[in-house]
């Protein structure tokens, strides 16, 4: 029955790692977005190496992800999360220090990045754990819009104190947000299972340190996130060829709110009727979305383009990350939430180097375009994955 007492999802831990999520996601997006102009203005280097500055920290993030994948079973959520904080707060600390040589700042990033995808790895996991059962698709989806806000937020934020701050506030500011989040990780209270350590005994695995499981999803994962990416890295060169600046500023205003609008609900429904009736409608917005970037010559398109890519995509990383769960024995949460935000971190880190290599051949409508193929290729690999493998299971 509906008036049946539902177990609740906003809970003080949750609340807690809900913010903690934020602000490591809001510091990253705050420096991923200002770091490489900086790089040039301060050290006069050239675009690659900026470039270089910035993408470290994913690369980073990688190295974080698939080492904690699988000691996060082993040593618990609570400390690694704790020690992902404390990596956070002094690599934030060292960008402090890191005016005066470049070499310095390139070794804080990878570090930084480390740092950040020991933390993000360890509260996505618990987002899975101290949701009730029966509503973890739904609280995941919630948790997850940490992540958006943060990815929403931090550029808009970032670029705009960039223009008129030193840079030594931003990573002032970057400091005090980790070190906030830190404070409030002491004060949570998680249990979750924790693994005998007889699989670390065996030698070294590749199974050690991702899910098999959640590998099938993490593959799809990977080519959704290659499409994202072009809307990451070249939305703002594709609007100014187009004459559309002004509306690509609100692009990522209207992707954040369709998010807003619609996770509340997609995750609730996922738990009710099953992941396809919303991921199916997911892909088709996304689908949808990049071709409209590719078509658009108005700013009316362009933001409508906004709204169907936060439809798709936006909650696409929400369902991906309930999936990899579900699809995983209790005991390996950690692993597979893992294993999804190497496939995420893998797909925005590499794809935009991958695609530059296409932009003077086909244009910015042309790569839009592409991408709007390569999610309906993402959309067949989720049918042939995981669609036909739960039928057969």
């Amino acid at each position: 029955m509906e008036n049946k007492i539902k177990k609740p999802i906003w809970t003080k831990d949750f609340i807690f790692n809900f913010v903690i999520s934020f602000f490591i996601f809001l510091s990253m997006y705050l420096l991923l977005v200002t770091v490489g102009g900086y790089s040039k203005e301060t050290f006069h280097v050239p675009d690659s190496l900026a470039g270089l500055a910035s993408g470290l920290f994913i690369v980073g993030s990688l190295l974080g992800r698939f080492m904690t994948g699988k000691y996060i079973n082993i040593l618990g959520t609570k400390r690694i999360l704790i020690f992902g904080g404390i990596l956070l707060v002094i690599t934030n600390g060292l960008y402090l220090v890191s005016a005066s040589s470049f070499t310095l700042l390139l070794i804080v990033r990878i570090l930084n990045g480390v740092a950040s995808g020991v933390a993000s790895t360890a509260t996505g996991t618990i987002a899975a754990f101290i949701t009730p059962a029966e509503r973890r698709s739904e609280g995941i989806s919630m948790y997850s819009l940490s992540m958006v806000l943060g990815t929403a937020i931090g550029p808009f934020i970032g670029l705009l104190l960039y223009q008129h701050m030193p840079m030594s506030v931003l990573f002032f500011i970057c400091t005090v947000l980790i070190v906030v989040a830190f404070v409030m990780s002491l004060f949570m209270k998680v249990e979750t299972p924790v693994m005998p350590k007889t699989s670390s005994k065996q030698g070294f695995k590749i199974t050690d340190f991702f899910s098999v499981h959640a590998l099938p999803i993490a593959i799809v994962v990977i080519i959704v996130s290659i499409a994202y990416s072009s809307v990451l890295s070249f939305i703002q060169f594709f609007a100014e060829e187009n004459q559309l600046v002004d509306a690509a500023s609100f692009f990522f205003v209207v992707y954040a709110i369709a998010i807003l609008l619609t996770r509340p609900f997609t995750g609730r429904i996922m738990d009710q009727r099953g992941e396809n009736i919303v991921t199916i409608p997911a892909f088709i917005s996304l689908i949808l979305g990049l071709f409209l970037i590719s078509i658009a010559h108005n700013g009316v398109v362009l933001l409508l383009a906004g709204a169907f890519v936060g439809l798709g995509f936006g909650n696409l990383q929400s369902i991906f990350q309930a999936l990899v769960v579900k699809v995983s024995p209790i005991e390996k949460m950690g692993l597979a939430t893992s294993t999804y935000f190497i496939g995420l971190d893998f797909g925005l880190g590499f794809g935009p180097y991958v695609l530059g290599n296409f932009t003077h051949t086909i244009g910015y409508s042309g790569l839009y375009l592409a991408m709007a193929v390569v999610a309906l290729i993402g959309l067949v690999a989720y049918y042939f994955l995981h669609v036909i493998r739960m039928k057969k299971a």
